[in-house]
């Protein structure tokens, strides 16, 4: 919930995908959106309905104001992701905010957005979305591990790509750093001077996702009965509780990294510049770490939720039913025309 990612993409296609970031960058959420998303798991489909009436809206404004503020003459498409509201795959719900219709018309742009409900509806968790974008655009990496509010991985298995998520981060350690009064641990500063708590770390390591095959995902709602009550159960510090949790997560993360040898590990996403947590992660795999330039590791997503669009605009697959456990590959994402 740092804010809205934009970025001004060109793709091209010869024998491989390639790219160019123009521009690119983050508009921050003010109070008044923070406080609200936090909260969309307590509404009703109804509320959920009519907030997504005001998001459209706002997130229409900043798209326009990124459009004239940059002189953006060139546009084939506008690719949203949304933000996620909802997510139970196992009920076959899942709900983006930001995806109406109404985009078109109020940008006068052809739209391409709402990636997920498709593939849920075809059995699939809707998640991570992607691993199509770590395949066409960054194959020389064994592993693409996304350090944001959840961490997830995609990597390849027998020829095939697949991609699950592996734990929370960020949603966690800044719920917690929220309550000294600061957005996020900067470097991760604060989680290296707290204490591990082991018997908080043997809980959580013992967490059933954690037993689970992939296909699998994570959302707010799990954080929220599983996690949290877990952790506040021990009345730590604020310090104690973030290097806990990023020892958790390090853990977590590297038994998955580590099921290969001599292996390239491209890290993106806000996590990237937690350098305790990064730090913890070097310390227990033998693999190679790579963090790339700033653009790739801030806008990672947003280039690749681009490349989702242009793959739907051309009626290509963008889903992978072995990284979802969808019935079927499919080209997911609603195209809107003004």
């Amino acid at each position: 919930m740092d804010g809205i990612d934009l970025a001004y993409i060109t793709f091209n296609k010869d024998a491989t995908w390639k790219f160019e970031i123009h521009l690119a960058e983050t508009v921050p959420y003010d109070n008044h959106w923070i406080e609200t998303l936090k909260n969309l798991t307590l509404l009703s489909i109804s509320a959920l309905a009519e907030l997504d009436e005001h998001y459209t809206l706002y997130l229409c404004g900043i798209i326009e104001s990124f459009i004239k503020k940059h002189q953006i003459s060139v546009l084939d498409a506008v690719c949203s992701h949304g933000h996620t509201a909802l997510h139970q795959p196992h009920n076959r719900l899942t709900y983006q905010i930001g995806n109406l219709p109404k985009m078109a018309t109020l940008l006068n742009q052809k739209i391409v957005c709402d990636f997920r409900v498709e593939d849920v509806a075809l059995g699939g968790q809707g998640a991570p979305l992607v691993p199509i974008g770590d395949e066409l655009l960054f194959s020389e990496y064994d592993f693409c591990l996304n350090l944001g509010g959840f961490a997830n991985v995609s990597t390849k298995i027998d020829g095939d790509r697949i991609a699950y998520d592996i734990c929370p981060i960020n949603i966690v350690l800044n719920y917690y750093v929220n309550h000294l009064g600061l957005n996020y641990d900067d470097k991760g500063k604060l989680a290296s001077e707290g204490k591990i708590s082991k018997q908080l770390l043997t809980q959580l390591n013992g967490l059933s996702f954690y037993r689970q095959s992939f296909p699998k995902s994570l959302g707010l709602e799990w954080v929220k009965t599983e996690i949290i009550p877990l952790i506040n159960s021990f009345n730590l510090s604020t310090r104690d509780v973030l290097r806990t949790f990023v020892e958790h997560a390090a853990m977590q993360i590297c038994n998955e990294i580590n099921t290969k040898t001599n292996a390239t590990v491209l890290i993106t996403g806000g996590g990237a510049y937690n350098d305790f947590l990064i730090e913890r992660i070097e310390r227990k795999t033998p693999n190679q770490i790579v963090i790339p330039a700033p653009d790739i590791v801030e806008f990672k997503e947003a280039l690749i939720f681009g490349l989702l669009g242009v793959l739907r605009l051309r009626n290509e697959i963008n889903c992978l039913k072995r990284v979802t456990g969808a019935s079927k590959n499919h080209s997911s994402g609603k195209i809107y025309c003004p």
